[in-house]
């Protein structure tokens, strides 16, 4: 519980309003000199002067918050997060307010830098900065490496030595710092720069271990682009095997260590000797096989005489001429029955036209046979009334009695 501290003046003194705030000043300062106060960034705002102004909160009181220009941010500020400032309190006179100068800002604690990577992570994984369509293919054997960290440190020395060790290349260093508030932008200008030359055959971004608030540049929004919009196949090599920065989504390959990523991009002398003897070897194997082919081939091959050769050909006239005369032979015979077919044609027609006489003279005595003529010749007389219809019931009037021989009209 915080002690009330005693009057820090006189009950009986009156002060003009700018001594009172002049005094008021006096005493927050001079009874705050160093505070550290905990809580989440609200209303952040950046002048153009390079000054911050906002909030940290909680749940009981809020209080004013300034970041000078000159003071050093190692981290993206952003709404939300939770941090832990250091600094002194002053008072505005002018707007009767007080307000705490920050010297340091740190985020609170190891949970709200994990929480402010996931939120990131999620929000560039829904960009595509992090699909696997983007990644590209490293390069069998690179010629140059362009390498994007800081000079003085130990990954730079790790991976010439590995690549040294390996198979020399030609190394070309883009020097940034690797650890600060400007490190996100130097790494960034790194990738970017090398990927404007395109003077390299694969990028790598390194830097070694540390503690998680110290790789957050490898993780700003920044440095992640830069590296999924890079055309230079790029390896991340940041920290060591249990760290993880978004930059290491975004590249094409991650390395556990700066001196992982030396062994990924080239191959060791020994392991290009023994694919070379492997090429060799598969490549005598297959000369050999070929040669053995082409031997048995030639053994196969036999080279006849003129003489021979013409007497083949006198041959294959031969056969034509026989298969010629085969064929001329077969058309003459199917002309000759067609022929025969021709000549019997008349007396096919003959035959034919006695038949059809035959019918007919058959339809004619089936007509007459069926003919009422015949029925009168045996007898009978047709009685037909005045309209010159048949009379079958005695109730007509007959008008005409027709015989074999005539008609009686009546």
């Amino acid at each position: 519980m915080l002690e009330k501290p005693a009057p820090a003046v006189d009950l009986n003194t009156i002060f003009s309003v700018t001594d009172a705030s002049t005094l008021l000043k006096g005493v927050v300062e001079t009874a705050f000199p160093v505070i550290r106060v905990r809580g989440e960034l609200s209303g952040i705002t950046r002048a153009t002067s390079g000054h911050i102004y906002m909030s940290i909160k909680d749940a009981g009181a809020v209080i004013n918050v300034i970041i000078w220009r000159s003071t050093p941010v190692t981290f993206k500020l952003e709404e939300g997060m939770e941090v832990i400032v250091t600094g002194k309190f002053t008072t505005y006179p002018a707007r009767s307010n007080y307000q705490l100068i920050v010297s340091e800002i740190e985020m609170a604690g190891v949970g709200a830098i994990l929480k402010m990577l996931e939120e990131r992570k999620r929000k560039l994984a829904a960009m595509g900065l992090f699909d696997e369509s983007r990644k590209k293919p490293l390069p069998k054997l690179p010629q140059t490496i362009g390498v994007v960290t800081s000079p003085t440190g130990a990954a730079f020395q790790d991976i010439q030595n590995r690549l040294r060790e390996r198979f020399p290349v030609r190394v070309l260093l883009y020097p940034a710092t690797v650890q600060g508030a400007t490190a996100a932008a130097e790494v960034a200008a790194g990738i970017e720069y090398f990927n404007k030359m395109n003077n390299v055959d694969v990028i790598i971004v390194a830097r070694g271990g540390g503690a998680l608030e110290d790789l957050l540049p490898f993780s700003e929004e920044i440095v992640v682009r830069a590296a999924a919009a890079s055309h230079i196949p790029l390896i991340s090599g940041v920290g060591h095997e249990p760290d993880w920065m978004l930059i290491d989504f975004a590249a094409d390959v991650r390395a556990p260590t700066p001196t992982g990523a030396a062994e990924m991009v080239v191959p060791t002398k020994l392991s290009l000797i023994q694919d070379l003897d492997n090429l060799e070897h598969r490549l005598g194997t297959v000369f050999a096989t070929h040669l053995v082919g082409i031997r048995q081939k030639l053994q196969n091959i036999s080279i006849k005489s003129p003489k021979q050769v013409v007497m083949e050909w006198g041959q294959k006239i031969d056969d034509t001429v026989r298969n010629m005369n085969l064929i001329i032979s077969t058309k003459l015979n199917l002309a000759r029955q067609k022929c025969d077919s021709v000549s019997a044609f008349p007396n096919i027609l003959l035959n034919k036209m006695n038949m059809l006489n035959q019918a007919v003279s058959h339809l004619g005595q089936m007509l007459n046979s069926l003919s009422y003529k015949s029925v009168l010749a045996r007898g009978y007389a047709i009685v037909r009334d005045r309209d010159n219809n048949i009379i079958c019931t005695n109730t007509a009037i007959p008008a005409s009695i027709e015989f074999k021989d005539g008609v009686i009209k009546l």
